[in-house]
């Protein structure tokens, strides 16, 4: 499970982002396509309502990406398994039957003077299906983005936010970090780097860090999802997933040495999903207990 093909957490989602912005806007919609039809998750109004109009930016909140069209917004959040595959010209795409393979929404744009229509399409791996779209008129309808904290790339975000969101917490800091009604963007893969940066256990009760824990851990969130948004700058968004993959310090490298100290990385497994830490730059030089074992000898 430590995979990190995992979900597109911030860094990736930005690029994909700053992607779309380079290529999709100004561009007009002629059409989406629905394969997936449990991925759809509003129907008024209806996708068809996006014929016609102009993509005229888009953002991102937290893990959701945003495509304003005129006013009407398409919003989808690529869950775990899900990707945005560019495509150049879809003007020969043939038409895909619901069911088959791992196509889940595909979105049309309408032909350039080269006579190319370009597009891209949303994908969805493995068997759970929890990628999602959502067409509204305001990004706030979306339930998820209603309740998201700070995002931790924002001006916002400040040590003194940090502060206040950790203080009286008896959350171990590693779910804190993951939480995205806390802090917005954030996932298995990125907490994993963040504390690793900040030499901290995933194991710290979140309301026992001092301040100058917490300037550190301020400083290492920012700074890692900087980084790796930079690391992804510029990149297609074909080749996003292997480069978060190559960026990671700790994440999905159990058994690998940590660059920082040479240390042996090591895991923790959990029902659905492991976290990786270096012993020597995180706990004291401890390894930490992993369930997985004390559940086979019940």
């Amino acid at each position: 499970m430590g995979h990190c093909e995992g979900m597109p957490e911030l860094p990736e989602v930005e690029s994909l982002a700053e992607f779309l912005r380079e290529h999709a806007v100004g561009q007009v919609v002629a059409g989406v396509d629905v394969v997936a039809f449990q991925a759809l998750k509003t129907v008024r109004p209806p996708v068809t309502a996006l014929g016609g109009l102009s993509v005229t930016g888009v953002a991102r909140h937290g893990k959701f990406l945003d495509l304003d069209c005129d006013g009407l917004h398409f919003v989808t959040h690529l869950a775990r398994g899900g990707w945005l595959r560019w495509r150049d010209d879809l003007s020969g795409a043939r038409p895909v039957r619901p069911g088959k393979g791992p196509l889940a929404v595909r979105l049309r744009f309408a032909p350039g003077d080269d006579g190319r229509a370009p597009g891209f399409e949303l994908t969805e791996a493995g068997t759970q299906k929890r990628l999602a779209v959502y067409v509204v008129a305001d990004p706030a309808e979306v339930p998820g983005i209603a309740s998201l904290g700070p995002d931790p790339l924002s001006a916002e975000f400040t040590p003194e936010v940090l502060r206040g969101i950790v203080t009286g917490s008896r959350t171990q800091i590693k779910g804190l970090l993951r939480d995205q009604k806390v802090i917005a963007g954030i996932g298995n893969a990125y907490s994993d780097e963040v504390l690793h940066a900040a030499k901290m256990s995933p194991f710290k009760i979140a309301g026992s860090l001092s301040d100058a824990a917490v300037a550190d851990l301020h400083e290492a969130i920012v700074t890692t999802l900087r980084e790796a948004v930079e690391r992804s700058r510029g990149l297609a968004a074909k080749d996003l997933k292997s480069e978060k993959k190559s960026g990671l310090r700790v994440h999905g490298r159990t058994g690998e040495q940590c660059e920082v100290c040479g240390d042996t990385i090591r895991e923790v497994s959990f029902a659905d999903s492991s976290l990786q830490y270096c012993p020597t730059c995180q706990t004291g030089g401890k390894p930490l207990a992993d369930r997985r074992l004390s559940r086979l000898l019940k």
